[in-house]
C-alpha cells in the first residue's frame, strides 16, 4: 500500500486532545449503549468528568486501582460491552500491565485505553507521570492496537474509529491545548499512513501532536529550498510496511520524530521496516533514553530536541 495523500496546513484553531476525549466519549454513548467510561480517579484531568455529569449511569468511578480497573473492564468485555478506561498513560501503561496483558490482550478483547498526558508535556508534573515509552511498549504487545493522534479532530475520529474495533486499542493523547491541522470531516482508518505534504528531497516520519511541529519544520526548510515530504503515522500499530517503505524511497533519506523514545517508538518501528524492505539513511528524534523532569512545555522541547528546528537541523544533517 501507498500512503493516503491529505494535505494539511495549522489552522488558527487550537483545542486540547483530553478536551475531545470528554465531548467524544457522550457521542460513543449516545451511539452505542454498550460503552461505559471507567475512571482511576482523575476524570477532571482526562475531561472524563463531562460523562459524569452527562451519562452518569454509563461512568464508573474504579478509584486508584488501575490493576483492579483493568480486570472489570476485561469482565464488562467479555459479557459484550465496550469499556473505555480513562487515566493517565504513565498508570494505564505501567501500573497495571500484567493484567493488560493476560486479562485483556491474550483473550483480545475490545477494551479502549485512553493514555492521557501522554509524552513530556504534562503540565509540570515531572518525571514520575511523563510517558515517554508506552508506545514501545504497547506495540510489542500481541494483539494491541496503537495509536497516536495529531490533534482534537483526530481524537474524536480516532475514538470513533477504536470504538467500532474488535480488539483491545490504546490512545494516546496530549494534555494541553495544541493547534488544528485535520478538518472537521476528517475519517480516520485504522492503520493508514497518511502524507500531509507532498517534497522531493527528504521524508519526515512523525506521530501525535510532533506532526504539527515537523510541518512548523518543513516550512523552515523551505525557507531553505529543501522540500520534504512530511508522512503522519497516527496507528503504529498495525503499522503499514509497504507505505513506509515507500515514502522512504521517494527521497532516499529519512527523519523520524515523536513526543516519546527513540527506543522502540516511532523511529524504531520505521528502522525495523526500512531495515528489511528498504535501507535508507535516517536520524531520530526523539527522547535519548532519558527521563524528563519537571518545566514549561517550551523548554522541555528545547531541552530535549523535540522543536521544528531541531527536525529542521536532523534534516540538514542528512543533506
Amino acid at each position: 500500500m501507498t500512503a493516503h495523500t491529505l494535505p494539511l496546513t495549522i489552522s488558527d484553531r487550537s483545542a486540547a486532545q483530553r478536551d475531545a476525549f470528554g465531548n467524544t466519549l457522550v457521542e460513543l454513548i449516545d451511539r452505542d449503549e454498550r460503552v461505559y467510561v471507567l475512571d482511576g480517579d482523575l476524570a477532571n484531568s482526562t475531561k472524563a468528568d463531562k460523562v459524569s455529569r452527562e451519562r452518569p449511569e454509563h461512568f464508573l468511578q474504579m478509584g486508584i486501582a488501575e490493576q483492579n480497573m483493568m480486570g472489570v473492564a476485561a469482565g464488562m468485555a467479555s459479557c459484550g460491552l465496550v469499556p473505555w478506561l480513562s487515566s493517565f498513560a504513565c498508570f494505564l501503561v505501567n501500573r497495571d500491565l500484567d493484567q493488560l496483558r493476560v486479562v485483556v490482550a491474550q483473550p483480545n478483547l475490545p477494551v479502549k485505553i485512553a493514555g492521557a498526558y501522554s509524552g513530556l508535556l504534562t503540565g509540570k508534573t515531572g518525571k514520575t507521570h511523563q510517558e515517554v515509552a508506552d508506545i514501545a511498549v504497547l506495540r510489542a504487545m500481541p494483539n494491541m492496537t496503537v495509536i497516536s493522534p495529531a490533534d482534537a479532530v483526530e481524537v474524536r475520529a480516532a475514538m470513533l474509529a477504536a470504538n467500532d474495533s474488535d480488539g483491545p486499542v490504546y490512545i494516546r493523547m496530549t494534555r494541553d491545548a495544541e493547534p488544528i491541522v485535520f478538518t472537521d470531516d476528517y475519517t480516520f482508518k485504522i492503520g493508514q499512513v497518511i502524507t500531509v505534504r507532498e517534497g522531493s528531497d527528504i521524508t519526515i516520519f512523525s506521530t501525535g501532536a510532533q506532526t504539527v511541529r515537523c510541518l512548523e519544520a518543513a516550512d523552515l526548510l523551505a525557507a531553505d529550498g529543501v522540500s520534504a515530504h512530511v508522512v503522519h503515522v497516527p496507528t503504529i500499530k498495525p503499522l503499514d510496511a509497504e507505505a513506509i517503505a515507500a515514502a522512504a524511497a521517494k527521497t532516499g533519506r529519512v527523519v523520524t520524530a515523536e513526543d516519546h523514545t527513540i527506543i522502540g517508538g516511532l523511529g524504531g518501528a520505521v528502522a525495523e521496516v526500512l531495515g528489511e524492505l528498504q535501507p535508507t539513511r535516517m536520524r531520530r528524534v526523539g527522547i535519548r533514553d532519558t527521563f524528563g523532569e519537571s518545566a514549561a512545555n517550551e523548554d522541555l522541547l528545547q531541552k530535549y530536541g523535540l522543536t521544528p528546528g531541531h527536525v529542521a537541523q536532523a534534516a540538514r544533517e542528512l543533506l
